[in-house]
């Protein structure tokens, strides 16, 4: 079912699946490893499935500039693809399958450079200027995010400034957003800003550290 569905619909022939070198994994009697005895008696299937596709960045952006064409940016290979049969508390019994992604190595130049202006404080709203480069593929949902220096994850930011709706100037050098002083930590301490592309959907630069 699943193959007659990739051969019909486009968005389905673009993903992947590793061999199904596992039995069906249902349908079970509860607690037991024993295929369906109700009255249905269903036939064993391959119901549970796990398949995945890799998102050519490039082609992305490429929809909204002239991006350099780039090699697939993430290539993943399928290490494992079993079912866990042990497991008995479903109908179904529960697939695993574990990758290995290679990611495409850091540029050494960032897309986007960051500068916090002036003296950064609580007490007046502050202001960034930052510039890419000319073959950047900028979203209006692309924003800029003050974060700590010690953090871990691209949530972790203690607030954030959209690059269009809070842009006040710009020239062909560079831009300039603002960020309301309310939004600025009061406790201060040394943080960093950093740019988050959504066509990338990744951070593609950050700045130095500095002190709030």
């Amino acid at each position: 079912q699943l193959n007659m569905a990739k051969k019909k619909e486009a968005f389905l022939k673009e993903f992947k699946e590793g061999p199904l070198q596992f039995k069906p994994t249902y349908k079970f009697d509860l607690y037991s490893d024993v295929y369906d005895t109700s009255e249905k008696k269903r036939k064993p299937a391959w119901t549970d499935r796990i398949l995945w596709k890799v998102k050519n960045l490039s082609q992305v952006a490429s929809k909204e500039g002239d991006f350099p064409e780039e090699e697939q940016l993430i290539s993943v290979t399928l290490n494992s693809y079993v079912s866990h049969m042990s497991y008995g508390i479903s109908d179904h019994k529960p697939v695993t399958g574990t990758f290995v992604l290679e990611l495409k190595p850091l540029l050494s130049v960032p897309l986007v450079m960051l500068n916090p202006e002036g003296e950064w404080t609580a007490e007046h709203d502050v202001l960034i200027r930052y510039s890419a480069v000319p073959e950047f593929p900028s979203s209006a949902w692309d924003w800029i995010g003050l974060f700590k220096v010690d953090f871990r994850h691209v949530n972790d930011y203690v607030t954030y400034a959209w690059v269009e709706d809070d842009e006040i100037s710009s020239d062909n050098d560079s831009k300039q957003v603002y960020i309301s002083a309310s939004e600025i930590p009061k406790k201060g301490g040394e943080y960093l800003l950093c740019y988050f592309s959504n066509n990338l959907q990744s951070i593609v630069g950050i700045s130095e550290p500095f002190q709030v």
